[in-house]
């Protein structure tokens, strides 16, 4: 029996949600529960998660709020915190495991892969540079006690009680409250990415264009990091 909670957050999510529901159907072994919390979604996301049998928890809108209402909820031992567009891999479950079976290791994530009709070679190499290059510029205290900067793509897994032993999220965060989370986090271990890849989608890479894309995670990025990180959701616009 598994010890691993997948902690999903939503808004308007009812596009996304069949593919994953399906995916998580299928991961062997299987988690011991499935935490969907949704910040106010006017479509179907709620009803589809209670239709296959998730546990739904509505919170504030906000994805800092809704990660630390889930865990709070959560029963399980470790917690993953998975996106509605993401496609986890079947053993999923084992990795998370076997990687905080290792009790210097605090937080960690898989190595995303950003796919949709065509595979975003571009910024997935760019999002696996900047776990290296965000923390070297702007927290090289980080990144010299073997911390890195991961984000929500990488679905990040940590144990319950590190997450609530360092204050959790920003509850006032609706982006970059994984970074935030991974500094916190490196206070009580190392935060690193497996080599195990994980998808997931390009919707806004789709949207936006690539160059667009990845100039908008730039700018937010280099606002979180140099302080100004009053509404920075402005500069990240929603894609559903």
């Amino acid at each position: 029996m598994s010890d691993t909670c997948l902690l999903i957050p939503t808004l308007d999510e009812e596009k996304a949600l069949p593919a994953l529901i399906a995916k998580v159907a299928r991961l062997d072994p299987r988690p011991s529960e499935v935490l969907l919390v949704d910040g106010g979604s006017e479509d179907a996301t709620v009803s589809l998660a209670r239709k296959a049998g998730w546990h739904v928890i509505e919170a504030d809108r906000g994805r800092g709020v809704q990660i630390n209402t889930g865990v709070a909820a959560a029963r399980a031992t470790n917690v993953c915190v998975l996106h509605a567009d993401t496609v986890p891999p079947v053993d999923m479950v084992a990795v998370i495991e076997e990687v905080l079976a290792d009790p210097k290791t605090s937080l960690a994530g898989f190595t995303p892969i950003i796919r949709g009709r065509k595979t975003r070679w571009g910024t997935t190499a760019h999002n696996w540079a900047k776990t290296w290059y965000a923390p070297l510029l702007f927290r090289p205290s980080l990144f010299l006690r073997g911390g890195r900067l991961l984000f929500g793509d990488h679905a990040m897994f940590f144990r319950r009680g590190d997450f609530l032993g360092c204050g959790g999220c920003d509850p006032a965060a609706k982006v970059m409250e994984e970074a935030d989370l991974c500094i916190r986090m490196t206070e009580l271990g190392r935060v690193r990415m497996v080599p195990r890849t994980i998808e997931t989608s390009d919707r806004r890479i789709a949207e936006w264009g690539g160059l667009k894309a990845n100039w908008i995670y730039l700018k937010v990025g280099f606002l979180w990091a140099t302080g100004a990180r009053q509404r920075l959701e402005r500069h990240y616009p929603d894609v559903r």
